[in-house]
């Protein structure tokens, strides 16, 4: 029996109900005008300058005015030529339509002249508006001036309404920790539009929100790379924590040089191929070996290509400190090592995680950090020097969370947290 798979609708955003909110403005408006102007372009207006952020609004207003006031010009000139020459657009249609084309190159040049080739659209719209729409018995200077004040009228709703908010109360002192496979991010590593934008714009805010997630910096960036973090990560299941912005590890738990060496000739004994991850001068290094698995070849090929990874196919160099090491191997092969593990005592004096692959079927890891990497340790560290007193953790593991997310329901960790950071507050007292 096939499972019906859940079909996750994003919420209604308040960039929806604001753009609903300036079209019916539009229509207000245009009740006071009693049929001087056509609604149709203000609420266009409005709504090509309902951007997602206020400072994208008013980007795009200027984008409008600009080009609002060159094609009225062009539009106007057009008009007042065509009256005088006596050129209509019924009884000269050929003629009239021929000046309308070669109009759109000299307006469409004149904002590269002016260096506003962003407003070109804009111009061309409302030239076209003007001059396709005209009626030779109407007033052409009160024509051009309502079409102009139509798209400004639009431009004015809509960018007011974009800049108002709810007064909110934003609780800067709560960090916001998030895992991030099956939370964040989905089974395809992407992240929803509506997370992504909500997420960004509470952190330009000044929200503390940062990652924790057993990739290394390199596989979390990837996917991550459009989001403004601006606190360090916990990445590599609590081994380093590591700066995006900076690109430093600020803090390492490590094995040493001895004991890593231990592991690697164990490994070697029991016929495996290992990747040792080193980091030297805040720059992450993969050590490997020939590979013969088909699998583990198809592993190096895909993550080499990350300019964030650098594999060197060699052996470990003497005396480097090792941050993890890795086996990808078949299921049943992964199983009897990590008995070996067990029995030199290497699971008690190490942290060694076994689990396995969701990209390659029938095979599994095996990740060994030093005994003190956790999550847990660097979210002591992280707190003390952010000197925060609340923290508020996110993940899909039951009972391993403040708050637990289905997997599947990826939008859950923004929403709580915009929940949580700003609340609406009508209390206006200093």
């Amino acid at each position: 029996m096939k499972t019906i798979k859940h079909l996750e609708l994003p919420p209604v955003g308040m960039r929806i109900i604001k753009s609903a909110i300036a079209v019916a403005l539009c229509y207000v408006v245009a009740l006071f005008r009693e049929g001087n102007g056509i609604v149709f372009y203000s609420q266009l207006a409005a709504l090509w300058c309902m951007q997602l952020y206020v400072k994208n609004s008013l980007k795009s207003a200027k984008q409008r005015t600009v080009g609002t006031i060159i094609g009225a010009l062009y539009g106007l000139a057009v008009i007042l030529v065509s009256n005088q020459l006596d050129w209509s657009p019924i009884s000269h249609s050929m003629v009239y339509n021929l000046v309308v084309v070669l109009m759109i190159v000299v307006v469409i040049y004149t904002t590269v002249v002016i260096n506003k080739k962003e407003a070109s659209y804009f111009s061309c719209v409302v030239f076209l508006s003007i001059v396709v729409n005209h009626l030779a018995d109407q007033n052409p200077y009160l024509f051009v001036w309502n079409r102009f004040l139509d798209t400004m009228i639009g431009i004015i709703i809509g960018v007011g309404v974009n800049a108002v908010h709810l007064p909110k109360k934003k609780n800067r002192d709560i960090l916001f920790l998030s895992g991030l496979d099956d939370t964040l991010l989905n089974k395809n590593d992407n992240m929803s539009a509506y997370s992504r934008f909500e997420l960004n714009r509470i952190l330009d805010d000044g929200a503390k929100f940062t990652i924790s997630t057993k990739r290394t910096p390199a596989s979390m960036m990837e996917p991550m790379q459009s989001i403004r973090l601006n606190l360090p990560v916990i990445a590599m299941d609590g081994a380093v924590l590591y700066d995006i912005n900076q690109k430093r590890y600020l803090r390492k738990y490590i094995i040493s040089y001895t004991k890593a060496k231990e592991i690697i000739d164990l490994m070697e004994e029991n016929g495996l191929k290992y990747f040792v991850n080193v980091v030297i001068d805040d720059m992450l290094v993969i050590y490997y070996q020939e590979m013969e698995d088909e699998v583990q070849n198809d592993l190096v090929t895909q993550m080499r290509r990350s300019p964030f990874r650098n594999y060197v196919k060699r052996k470990l160099p003497e005396n480097e400190e090792v941050v993890y090491l890795m086996i990808l191997d078949r299921i049943e092969t992964i199983e009897r090592f990590y008995l070996v593990l067990e029995e030199k005592g290497y699971t008690q004096n190490c942290k060694v995680l076994k689990y396995n692959s969701d990209d390659y079927p029938g095979y599994a890891y095996i990740k060994i950090y030093n005994k003190n990497a956790s999550k847990n340790n660097m979210l002591d560290y992280l707190v003390q020097d952010l000197n925060i007193k609340k923290v508020v953790t996110f993940g899909s593991i039951p009972n391993n969370y403040d708050v637990f997310i289905e997997p599947g329901d990826t939008n859950r960790v923004v929403r709580v947290i915009k929940k949580m950071y700003e609340t609406v507050n009508f209390n206006f007292k200093k």
